[in-house]
């Protein structure tokens, strides 16, 4: 009877051997904004290919460029498009396939104990605030937008990004193209020199700037500021209208930019885009993998990972609004599809199987 039961144990840890071993393993990294949907993508998409192991580690879009760059991951997220420097380094443009995967929006987040009301804002207003221009909520520039609402004579503190992120990126893009000063005094990038405020590490630390701080103004990302409760207010966009940012005004940004897109390494700014539903300070974020994907393992490994990436720019926006995300335009996903079909494994082409197409309510 031992031997038997022995041999049966035998039996057993062989097969649980060879169904791990069968089981495609991918590995991904970087960007912390898109974090939230992307697990959600992937415990979606592992229900229905349980074959199919996925780890998407949120460590940084600096880390994921790096790492995707060392060939120590099999794809990367970014919230910047990846620079000429980065490009050069992971072999240059025609080595790459870069495509949006969702759109955010970052929003002027604050706090005013006692208003109510949405406030409004303009970009180069914004930029005044943070160049210091502008030091107490009741300013007139800021009355004369908000006719109506009893502003206190408070002093305003700017909260900023202390670490390197997509946000910064995107926020002081976004003001450059609205005060030619901010330019000159800040400048653009994912991470600049403040002249004033109070800073903290990721959209947490911003966040805890602002609830702590009577009279506090940060830029933090949508979806963060819906899930906490934060208030924010509406930003005047290209069209001269005030928009307030929701995955349909993003959208609506990202839709406007797809002319843009280009080639296999898609990138396009979609903050200041015009259309009178456009959210102003608006941003992709990428999946960056090598055109050629025999850096991973095996070609069956390739297969699963274009799959993944087809079902993540497709049937995995249904996802993104649930999270305050918003959903790639579909003449946006006409790009995407372009460029992930120029993927092949050591020079012979990957077909999207059907399977990656199925839908999950």
């Amino acid at each position: 009877m031992n031997n038997l039961i022995r041999h049966v144990l035998l039996a057993v840890v062989a097969l649980s051997a060879a169904v791990a071993s069968a089981d495609v393993r991918l590995q991904g990294a970087g960007a912390t904004f898109p974090n939230p949907l992307y697990q959600r993508w992937v415990a979606e998409y592992q229900k229905a290919h349980p074959d199919v192991k996925i780890d998407y580690q949120s460590i940084g879009s600096g880390g994921g460029v790096k790492n995707i760059s060392e060939k120590t991951v099999d794809f990367a997220g970014s919230d910047a498009p990846l620079n000429k420097k980065e490009i050069e380094a992971m072999g240059g443009p025609d080595k790459i396939v870069q495509v949006p995967s969702c759109a955010g929006g970052v929003v002027p987040a604050y706090n005013l104990p006692g208003v109510k009301q949405e406030l409004k804002f303009t970009g180069a207003i914004i930029a005044d605030i943070y160049m210091g221009r502008i030091n107490k909520w009741n300013d007139p520039r800021l009355a004369q937008l908000n006719a109506g609402v009893t502003l206190p004579s408070l002093p305003i503190t700017p909260a900023y990004r202390t670490d390197g992120s997509g946000t910064t990126f995107v926020f002081t893009n976004y003001l450059a193209t609205q005060s030619k000063p901010f330019v000159a005094t800040i400048g653009t990038g994912k991470q600049v020199k403040w002249p004033l405020g109070q800073g903290g590490k990721g959209n947490e630390g911003v966040a805890q700037v602002i609830e702590q701080t009577p009279g506090a103004i940060g830029y933090i990302e949508q979806n963060y500021a819906d899930k906490n409760h934060i208030a924010y207010g509406l930003v005047q966009n290209k069209s001269g209208k005030f928009v307030k940012a929701s995955p349909k005004t993003v959208s609506n940004a990202g839709s406007g930019a797809a002319s843009a897109l280009k080639g296999t390494v898609l990138a396009a700014d979609i903050w200041n885009q015009s259309g009178p539903e456009a959210y102003p300070i608006a941003s992709f974020t990428y999946l960056i993998v090598y055109r050629d994907l025999g850096n991973i393992k095996s070609k069956e490994q390739a297969q699963a990972l274009t799959d993944y990436l087809w079902w993540a720019t497709h049937d995995g926006q249904q996802f993104a609004e649930d999270l305050d995300y918003a959903p790639l335009a579909k003449a946006v996903q006409e790009k995407v599809d372009g460029a992930l079909k120029e993927l092949n494994y050591q020079g012979e082409p990957i077909a999207v199987q059907a399977s990656a197409r199925q839908s999950r309510p």
